[in-house]
């Protein structure tokens, strides 16, 4: 693999791929190449949602601290492993970093793992690693690889029939790398239909199921026809398979009944009671949050909640990392801890799987891993004589945590271990991306074996099929 693509070259090869997906057709509809089990069975979650923290969220300031050491002018930045005090979780002898109590305090509720790895790619680009996190191929492909919740509205279906099967929540493609984020937000092979409905501002969610403004449902229904049309007439119509077709009329037919469905009052948020509403708007992301839960209880597949990844923002702390991250934990704090809370008393959580996770972390001292570091991108001084510079500034892919509640998941578990110094790398039960994405599977009741013909060739969920399950995860007893 080439090690050195810059952001054009991604963007290329990932384009070429959505074309040869094309030229190649698709598999036949609703049936499985090679799957010997029935997807859903035996499964003990329904629904899953994805909380994405973009831009690369560092373990140590987050779910993992280490030894707090204050900044001080002219200080050595190899002193600084974290850069927050660490406070108590309602787990006995786990600490998180200051600024996440809300989330300590339902840790009882689900596990906590601390020793991801993220893959070896070369030059780091936040483009590739999410890629990568949410397909679990790594980029480039000769086929558009499916997205996770792709793979999941393919298998299982819409759990409500009116309900988009994907719904994604808080991602524009008008700011950072967006043709790049645009080559994993898509359904590859699968078809359209299982693609992402996409919900850029949860604020604005009910307009995301209306017509535009000023046209009536009469008119809706003629461009629909129109769009019936206009696909027939498209290169999918002219060059595509009868699969392709159809998958994009169905997408549009899943819309239409959404817009005239009771379940579409769940994406007005102004229905939601105040003291509830204040308690998640923290933000576009917290208000994400609330979408989430109003639409798991309407009966959502799945559902990705993104920080939204842009150049310089948010978790992206290249400057200024600790005060970033004083901003980024208000957003995500309340809003995630809430979620969990309400989600368990309506009892929704017992069948709902809640990923928290993030492309990978960040260190201020290495780029990549120790034993296999790569260029470095930004300056990071040696010393800090400012503020801006005290902070995790540089990509770290040797250890990271993630949060996961609900359907099937153990509760008030840790899994994996860091190391305690510098590199804070994961020394105890490595957990890699074709082992999250199979044990999330698992939990739903997709077979491992599922996959489909491309190019003559099997594709899988995980690559080659291989993906095992973290069954130390679960709460059911896997032989």
């Amino acid at each position: 693999m080439n090690s050195n693509w810059n952001r054009r070259e991604f963007l290329q090869r990932a384009s070429a791929a959505t074309m040869a997906a094309l030229a190649a057709g698709a598999p036949l509809s609703g049936i499985l190449s090679s799957c010997k089990g029935k997807a859903g069975a035996n499964s003990s979650a329904d629904t899953v949602i994805l909380l994405w923290m973009a831009g690369g969220m560092a373990h140590t300031e987050t779910f993992d601290p280490k030894k707090y050491t204050p900044f001080e002018k002219d200080m050595e930045g190899n002193r600084v492993l974290s850069t927050f005090k660490s406070v108590p979780t309602v787990l006995d002898g786990i600490h998180f970093s200051d600024g996440l109590q809300s989330i300590g305090k339902v840790m009882d509720k689900g596990t906590l793992i601390r020793s991801y790895v993220a893959a070896d790619m070369g030059h780091i680009l936040h483009s590739r690693h999410q890629y990568h996190w949410h397909t679990c191929y790594e980029p480039p492909q000769t086929v558009a690889a499916p997205h996770m919740g792709s793979w999941i509205a393919k298998e299982l279906g819409p759990k409500n029939p009116v309900i988009p099967a994907f719904i994604d929540i808080g991602q524009r493609f008008t700011v950072g790398e967006a043709e790049e984020l645009k080559a994993f937000h898509t359904a590859g092979f699968l078809g359209n239909e299982f693609g992402p409905f996409f919900i850029p501002d949860p604020s604005q969610g009910l307009e995301s199921v209306r017509p535009p403004v000023g046209m009536d449902a009469k008119r809706f229904e003629r461009r629909n026809q129109l769009y019936n049309e206009l696909i027939n007439n498209s290169p999918v119509g002219e060059f595509g398979s009868d699969y392709q077709r159809e998958s994009l009329k169905r997408s549009m037919e899943q819309a239409y009944a959404l817009l005239n469905s009771p379940e579409s009052k769940a994406f007005d948020l102004h229905t939601e009671p105040k003291e509830s509403y204040d308690i998640y708007n923290t933000g576009r992301f917290g208000l994400g949050c609330l979408l989430a839960r109003r639409l798991t209880e309407q009966g959502a597949r799945f559902i990705s909640v993104t920080t939204e990844y842009e150049p310089f923002k948010g978790w992206d702390t290249h400057e200024n990392g600790h005060t970033r991250l004083e901003e980024m934990k208000r957003q995500i704090d309340g809003p995630i801890a809430q979620l969990i809370k309400d989600l368990d008393k309506t009892g929704h959580l017992d069948r709902t799987l809640i990923v928290l996770a993030s492309e990978f972390s960040r260190d201020m001292m290495v780029e990549g891993k120790p034993d296999i570091k790569v260029q470095e991108q930004v300056p990071q001084p040696d010393i800090l004589s400012e503020p801006k510079f005290y902070g995790m500034h540089r990509h770290f892919t040797d250890g990271g945590s993630m949060l996961m509640f609900g359907g099937g998941i153990k509760k008030g578990f840790v899994y994996g271990k860091t190391a305690d110094e510098r590199p804070c790398k994961t020394i105890e039960n490595p957990i890699k991306i074709a082992q999250v994405h199979q044990t999330i599977y698992h939990a739903l009741g997709i077979p491992p074996e599922t996959q489909y013909e491309v190019e003559k060739r099997p594709f899988y969920t995980t690559p080659d099929g291989k993906g095992q399950v973290v069954k130390e995860l679960l709460t059911e007893k896997i032989a």
